[in-house]
């Protein structure tokens, strides 16, 4: 007899590093590129979620998480579909600034922003908003996967960490105490009963390091 498929698992992966990351400068809607170091951390990435064997490739149309899905796609030989629903929050005119040009022109609010979380800016995108948007594009996604089968969907730090609260159902005030993903770094869900719900099997994992053969580094 076969062996049955396993569970369907969800990989949300973070795009790789832009000049504004760098700089540590709010990026919201903002349609920035990867830079070099970007770039090379997709490539890396993509070749281990190839491993996976994903099923469905998704990501947020800006063109930071596009370009590292591509990388995904060239690895992978999957299309990229993608879906306004997985962008980041929007920061409005507080797009640009670094974190410490925000705290510095505004203190108060800078202040409630590390308690709360993104929802906070005025004018900006509310967090229930966001946390509804990505919620069904991500249900969207595991709804249409086959037993077994894995996604994988290329998401922003910021809206992806909500996101995965939200198909934990874990309240958002837990927001500001989990880190964020790093650039290039994913989050592992995978079904945990038949009811088709979720539970939380890796945090910030990354591609490992190639091994030195030169100096032994990694042997053994």
């Amino acid at each position: 007899m076969p062996d049955a498929p396993g569970p369907r698992r969800l990989v949300l992966l973070r795009h790789g590093r832009t000049a504004w990351n760098a700089e540590r400068r709010w990026q919201g809607h903002a349609d920035v590129p990867l830079d070099a170091v970007g770039e090379a951390q997709a490539g890396k990435a993509a070749a281990a979620l190839a491993e996976m064997e994903p099923a469905l490739l998704w990501s947020s149309d800006l063109v930071r998480a596009r370009q590292t899905a591509e990388a995904v796609g060239v690895a992978t030989g999957l299309a990229v579909h993608t879906d306004a629903r997985l962008r980041e929050f929007d920061v409005v005119d507080r797009a640009g600034l670094t974190l410490e040009e925000y705290a510095a022109a505004h203190p108060e609010e800078h202040g409630v922003l590390r308690r709360s979380g993104f929802g906070s800016v005025p004018g900006g995108e509310p967090l229930d908003q966001v946390a509804d948007r990505t919620r069904a594009a991500l249900r969207e996604v595991v709804d249409l996967l086959g037993p077994g089968e894995t996604g994988v969907v290329v998401v922003h730090g910021g809206s992806g960490k909500l996101a995965v609260l939200e198909l934990l159902g874990w309240p958002h005030d837990l927001y500001p105490s989990i880190a964020g993903l790093r650039n290039c770094a994913w989050a592992e869900l995978e079904e945990s009963g038949p009811d088709g719900g979720l539970r939380l099997s890796r945090w910030n994992a990354v591609a490992p390091e190639p091994p030195d053969f030169a100096t032994g580094e990694g042997v053994g």
